[in-house]
């Protein structure tokens, strides 16, 4: 993936843009050396954003456990 700061996305931004689309690899934009954002071709197979979410959940203990009311912030 191509890595590009903010000031050189500004001025060639067609020209990334045309990169992602022709290539469909991504470019990732940094503001002072450090990524902040990602320009990624836009796809529509709805697996693909389940993908990011793999792999994502660190612990589940108990599915079925219920939740108790100390545990809603919306509470207090």
């Amino acid at each position: 993936m191509e890595v590009v700061s903010k000031s050189t996305m500004k001025a060639r931004a067609l020209e990334y843009f045309r990169l992602v689309e022709r290539t469909g690899q991504g470019v990732i934009i940094t503001d002072h050396g450090r990524p902040v954002l990602k320009l990624l071709p836009y796809s529509i197979d709805p697996s693909e954003a389940l993908a990011t979410l793999r792999n994502s959940v660190i612990r589940y203990d108990d599915p079925t456990e219920p939740v108790g009311l100390e545990d809603w912030e919306a509470l207090s």
